[in-house]
């Protein structure tokens, strides 16, 4: 048991991490219990912040944003105001994916999606560089996606 999950909760867990359209009746059957078991303990995992959305994952490359930059960030001052400053903005850019906040030599790592470089640029130059207390940003490009997954090992 983990943080008061039963077998059932992570088997449930388990289940809709890999495919969240299952319906509770396939979820009850393979973990051999009833559908409104399934039905309650699945409401209570949602009600619980265990599942907090349900998502499409969609072709990155289908939809144009084939590009992905891994940007470390290095602000100039480190003060409670600035650091919530930076964060709410960069979570207004829609080419923001992910936004981490870091130990070591950076601040946050940002993961931002575009369609090319030219595209990237002009966020870099119009959006992230014109933010205020920003010392350093030092992107990444990545060459190929060997894995990539949504699913914690439970």
């Amino acid at each position: 048991m983990k943080n008061g999950l039963d077998e059932t909760d992570m088997g449930i867990l388990r289940l809709l991490q890999k495919n969240a359209e299952l319906t509770n009746k396939e979820i009850a059957v393979q973990l051999h219990k009833a559908v409104a078991t399934i039905h309650d303990r699945v409401r209570r995992l949602k009600e619980d912040g265990y599942i907090k959305r349900v998502v499409a994952i969609l072709d990155r490359k289908l939809i144009d944003r084939s590009l992905i930059a891994f940007s470390h960030v290095l602000l100039s001052d480190h003060t409670a105001e600035t650091l919530h400053n930076f964060e709410t903005e960069v979570a207004k850019f829609p080419e923001v994916m992910e936004c981490f906040q870091m130990t070591g030599q950076f601040d946050f790592i940002l993961r931002i999606a575009t369609s090319d470089m030219e595209t990237y640029h002009d966020f870099y130059r119009n959006k992230l560089a014109r933010l205020p207390n920003i010392t350093t940003v030092q992107s990444f490009f990545v060459l190929s996606e060997t894995k990539s997954d949504t699913a914690y090992p439970l």
